[in-house]
């Protein structure tokens, strides 16, 4: 998976943010905080989640399902940036 390596600083940064929301959610339940205030971070945890997905996707449609030489106003890219867009939206 070559997207994955060429952002690997940035990706695991995105883990490491979602790591510590985790780690916030564990501690507030131990804690008994407010259920409100949990109910927020997990909400905030599943978005990060989420955009980690979206940019693996949208590496993995780029660099394997659509050829890099393909050119930039075929069907076939405007296609690509339709459903990146669409798995975006829905990933929100």
């Amino acid at each position: 998976m070559a997207h994955t390596i060429e952002d690997k600083t940035g990706l695991l940064n995105r883990v490491s943010r979602i790591r510590g929301q985790l780690a916030a959610i564990d501690r507030d339940l131990r804690e008994e905080k407010d259920c409100n205030a949990i109910l927020q971070t997990i909400a905030a945890c599943r978005g990060a989640i989420n955009g980690l997905m979206a940019e693996i996707i949208e590496g993995h449609i780029q660099s394997h399902v659509v050829s890099p030489k393909e050119a930039p106003g075929s069907e076939r890219s405007k296609a690509t940036k339709t459903l990146i867009k669409v798995m975006r939206t829905y990933l929100k």
